[in-house]
């Protein structure tokens, strides 16, 4: 796998969100600024308070003003309703353009995730967990909404209504302003302090989710492994153990912030008695108005709520952290194997020539090659077929037709091209794939033989479910065509299953269909009806055949024995019995020990 800088993005996370905010970008600085226009009204109501305390409360000329000036004391506190109810509503507002963005970012995130796992290579899929991945386009993604939504007003919030605050003690009273902020520097030093221990334990609990995802999803996809061993016990119990990491993790994460809770909520309780204790000294020196020490105490929680809430804001920052390095790595990830800035498009059909020139082939994480120096041609509307034992590359050497992986050194060409210089798409469009292990959607059957091309009508799905032998087992269902397989294909048998993924694989009308020993369920006279079939397609068609059983190699017109990534024999089935090597042995097991059997099994069908 090939990324773009591991931990070290081309954008800061931060960057990288804003650029998933195009279109709501405008929308959202509207939504900052309305956060930063309501904490500052929030100074309204003390401000108003003050001064209905000093002019019809507690000054000297406090009954005088009330008699006569009664027009203004309404106006006070029309104007302190007005702004609070001003206030109110861009509240709301504010609030809805933040969702709005929020879930406008979640949206186009989690499509350019998906969209990029789609369109991975090989690689990705066996280094990533299938629980690992839902976790990034799920919980993870939930942390970069939680991100646009919460902390990021928060953190605007905080700081715009503890700088309006402050600016507006010191326009009051710069002594007593001064002894209550003074402290405020110890509580960023401990935020700063818990930032440090709380980073690593997310990213810990972030990686402890994924686990318990990847237990669940395992142990539900494999549920029939998990019965037939009678092993529910020990998966409980496994996923039980995951489910108390995650549990521990998490308490030990949250331990984390009460341990500096109780010093940054002593310094916010601090305030209110040096507030009483100073405030009522300079209050009986006369060096600050009633009204003033009034104002000074509404807004007391104003200072000392974001002190509070910079702990939580902290706490969910490093969520976020942890859960956007996961998402970023998959969002600015490259597949190997892609389309050349050159690649040709080819939309025609392929005539079917393949050739394989000195092919080796070695996995990434491998330590052996497991293809070595392989060539040879197949014609197209040839059928070639390749047996050998299992482990010596059989499946590994068909997987480079559709560039599945790169071969290590050589070339894998069609029609004489090199499938490097093809659109990938153009190239795959051309190849049908059957396999052993059949993946069925949870669609009706109808469509998952259609799956490759939805285009094709129900006569179309019907031919080619008689191609592959289907139709009449198809036909005996309850709701035929149109019944509902389970996911995987739960509720079909191994040999029907396969049945209906090469009726898939032909309903493309491949120029080159691949089969990777997809007849291994079927009973022997289904083989027989499936081979009659594939030689009598409507469409021009190259086949290339895994198999292991002698019956359905032996009509081939060439048959390549594959032993420990090399190819030892090459020819067709009676050639092969002639040279009396592994071919000829492996004839002698299927059919008899006697070597006339062996001799007069290239005369049988």
């Amino acid at each position: 796998m090939n990324y773009t800088n591991i931990g070290n993005f081309p954008k800061t996370k931060l960057q990288w969100l804003w650029e998933n905010m195009k279109g709501s970008r405008g929308i959202y600085i509207a939504g900052m600024l309305g956060t930063i226009v309501y904490n500052v009204l929030q100074l309204t109501v003390p401000y108003y308070s003050g001064k209905i305390v000093d002019l019809f409360l507690s000054g000297a000329d406090a009954r005088e003003n009330l008699r006569t000036n009664s027009n203004l004391f309404y106006h006070l506190l029309i104007c302190m309703v007005g702004f609070t109810v001003l206030r109110g509503v861009i509240v709301y507002v504010d609030c809805m353009v933040y969702e709005h963005v929020s879930q406008t970012v979640l949206y186009r995130v989690r499509n350019f995730l998906y969209d990029k796992i789609q369109r991975q290579d090989m690689t990705f899929y066996s280094t990533y967990r299938t629980g690992d991945l839902m976790t990034r386009v799920t919980g993870d993604l939930d942390a970069v909404r939680h991100m646009v939504a919460w902390v990021i007003r928060m953190v605007i919030e905080s700081f715009s209504l503890f700088g309006a605050v402050a600016i507006y003690f010191f326009y009051m009273n710069w002594k007593m302003a001064l002894c209550l902020l003074i402290i405020s520097p110890l509580v960023f030093f401990i935020i700063y302090l818990f930032k440090n221990k709380v980073a690593p334990m997310h990213a810990k609990l972030r990686e402890k989710l994924a686990q318990m995802n990847t237990y669940a999803q395992e142990n539900i996809s494999g549920n029939r492994v998990v019965k037939a061993f009678a092993r529910e016990d020990y998966e409980i119990k496994k996923f039980d153990q995951a489910n108390r990491d995650y549990a521990d993790t998490n308490k030990a994460t949250g331990m984390v912030w009460l341990k500096f809770f109780p010093y940054v909520e002593g310094i916010a309780d601090l305030l209110p008695v040096v507030m009483l204790a100073v405030g009522g000294v300079f209050l009986i020196r006369g060096e600050m108005s009633m009204g003033d020490y009034v104002a000074f105490s509404g807004l007391i929680w104003a200072i000392a709520n974001p002190m509070r809430q910079m702990g939580n804001i902290m706490n969910e920052f490093q969520r976020f952290s942890a859960a956007s390095q996961k998402v970023m790595e998959i969002y600015y990830s490259q597949a190997k194997i892609k389309d050349a800035e050159d690649a040709v498009a080819h939309p025609e059909r392929f005539d079917g020539k393949i050739e394989f020139r000195d092919v080796s082939f070695q996995y990434e994480d491998g330590d052996l090659p497991v293809l070595h120096d392989i060539s040879f041609t197949v014609q197209p509307n040839e059928t070639i077929a390749i047996m050998g034992e299992t482990g010596c590359g059989k499946t590994s050497l068909i997987n480079l037709i559709p560039r599945f992986y790169e071969p290590t050194k050589g070339e894998v060409l069609i029609d004489d091209i090199p499938i490097e210089t093809l659109k990938l798409a153009d190239l795959r469009k051309q190849i049908g794939l059957a396999t052993q292990d059949v993946l069925l959607y949870s669609d009706t059957i109808e469509g998952n033989i259609a799956y490759g091309d939805s285009s094709i009508d129900q006569k179309e799905v019907e031919k080619f479910a008689k191609y592959s032998a289907a139709s009449d087992f198809i036909s005996k269902m309850p709701e035929g065509y149109d019944t509902v397989v389970g996911e995987r294909g739960v509720g079909l048998s191994g040999g029907q299953k396969q049945r209906i993924s090469l009726a898939r694989a032909l309903a493309v009308k491949p120029s080159i269909l691949v089969l990777d020993d997809t007849t291994s369920a079927v009973d022997m006279e289904t083989e027989k009806q499936i081979q009659e079939s594939l030689k009598h397609l409507d469409f021009p068609c190259t086949k290339v055949i895994i198999a292991q059983r002698i019956s359905t190699t032996k009509e081939a017109d060439k048959i390549l024995v594959l032993q420990d990534g090399h190819i030892t024999e090459a020819g067709s089935h009676e050639e092969l019995l002639a040279k009396k090597g592994y071919y000829y042995e492996l004839v002698r097991l299927q059919t008899g020990i006697d070597d006339a059997v062996v001799e007069n099994s290239a005369n049988e069908e």
